[in-house]
């Protein structure tokens, strides 16, 4: 005959699950982790994209407002326009 106090505590069903949840939440967690890595990696090539670029004479500031008309929808981009333009004459500035 063994003796029980020896063993292990023995699993219960919330306990196994526990482990389970735990594990995958850590995998979760990990994940996450490396892909905000990789993220500060690509803002770091962005980074550096641009720097060239502006070595080299180009003004950073309108390309990423080129960027991000490339970006939206050529109809957007018109109706924003024509708006601006309606504002810039009503205040004199054309």
């Amino acid at each position: 005959m063994s003796d029980l106090s020896t063993d292990p505590a023995p699993e219960t069903a919330g306990d196994a699950t526990y482990r389970v949840t735990a594990n995958e939440l850590r995998q979760f967690i990990e994940r996450f982790e490396r892909l905000e890595a990789e993220k500060k990696d690509l803002a770091d090539q962005q980074k550096e994209v641009m720097a060239e670029a502006k070595a080299r004479g180009y003004d950073t500031k309108v390309m990423r407002k080129v960027i991000a008309l490339r970006k939206r929808e050529p109809d957007d981009i018109a109706e924003e326009e024509a708006v601006l333009e309606m504002y810039k004459e009503a205040l004199g500035m054309r």
